[in-house]
């Protein structure tokens, strides 16, 4: 890190205001990643003589080393993932955004976190922000979709769309272009540096203490019920779902049934009943929904229908259910594997 802070670093700062303006989403990451390190940045160039003399060329200059410190991804014959640089096991092409993070990313976590760089916790981290911040910025880039088919709807306020108004409009008086265009870019890389902290805080502070939680849960859930299809976080608001997944895949117990999480909603000293989504990557689709019956009712409708005491509302979609006991979500959890005969006495 602290030879990087002796380099000099060119980079598309034009391309933000270009008509390509999709390359600044894999722009401003870079230029935040580099700030981090303590490198200096130096306005776009292409001439050879300017490039030469720079020790970090980032999207521009055609060439990718990381040896000569040379990161573009628009050579025709340039295809490295992730995976292909034996970094992550993903295989979305990479921008120069990515090529940054597969470099530096675990350095530049340390130093935000102040985390020795052999830390064990550096490699946990640094996998879920490529997975969570990095991939999609890399992706579209390089004009990869997040889906085949045509979307149902349009999903605004993401980081891009938001970088993307930082461009100048069409029809702004634009006198001084130059110094207008530096004042947005590093608008945008205060946006985006700004998401990347808050994002790794939030993994390091929230996400990642979670783990051991939903691992006790799990280990545990015969203790909450005999048919170790329900597990218990005594605890609201636990981001468990990304654990769980990896947890069952690594416990071995994929095959086990697990259906509902059940936890205490602490905002109202009540509890709730969630199902399990199908996977990770299916968050709409839910291993057994709440029973039809009771979907959309609340209080003492739902408390009749289901009969069980203490039933608070089950959500429309059958994803969530409340009751104002513990032993009520557990008894609606119950009721709902059995209802449909997959409840394991």
């Amino acid at each position: 890190m602290s030879l990087l802070s002796q380099h000099l670093c060119t980079q598309r700062h034009q391309t933000v205001y270009s008509k390509r303006t999709l390359r600044v989403h894999e722009l401003v990451p870079t230029c935040e990643l580099l700030v981090h390190m303590g490198t200096d940045t130096r306005p776009e160039s292409r001439n050879k003589d300017v490039l030469s003399l720079c020790k970090i060329v980032v999207d521009v200059g055609g060439e990718y080393s990381h040896a000569a410190m040379k990161y573009d991804h628009h050579q025709r014959d340039f295809a490295h993932t992730m995976n292909t640089l034996q970094v992550l096991n993903f295989d979305t092409k990479l921008s120069s955004a990515g090529l940054i993070y597969a470099h530096f990313g675990k350095n530049v976590i340390s130093a935000l976190l102040g985390l020795p760089h052999d830390d064990p916790v550096i490699d946990i981290l640094f996998k879920k922000v490529y997975e969570i911040f990095v991939e999609s910025i890399d992706a579209i880039d390089n004009g990869i979709a997040q889906f085949d088919g045509e979307p149902r709807y349009y999903l605004g306020g993401t980081l891009s769309s938001r970088v993307s108004m930082l461009n100048p409009a069409w029809n702004e008086n634009l006198v001084f272009l130059n110094e207008f265009a530096s004042y947005r870019f590093m608008m945008a890389i205060k946006l985006v540096g700004k998401e990347f902290n808050e994002v790794l805080t939030y993994l390091y502070k929230s996400w990642l203490p979670a783990r051991s939680l939903v691992v006790n849960a799990v280990i545990h859930r015969f203790d909450v019920d005999k048919s170790g299809q329900i597990f218990c976080l005594e605890g609201g608001g636990v981001p468990w779902k990304d654990h769980f997944f990896l947890i069952e895949e690594q416990l071995n117990v994929k095959n086990d049934g697990i259906t509902y999480v059940i936890y205490k909603d602490n905002t109202n000293e009540q509890w709730r009943v969630q199902a399990i989504p199908i996977s990770e990557k299916q968050p709409f689709e839910n291993r057994l929904p709440l029973p039809k019956a009771w979907r959309g009712l609340r209080d003492a409708e739902l408390t009749e229908i289901a009969d069980i005491p203490g039933c608070t509302f089950v959500h429309p979609t059958g994803f969530i259910g409340g009751n104002k006991s513990l032993e009520g979500v557990l008894e609606m959890a119950r009721k709902s594997l059995s209802l449909a005969g997959k409840y394991k006495n």
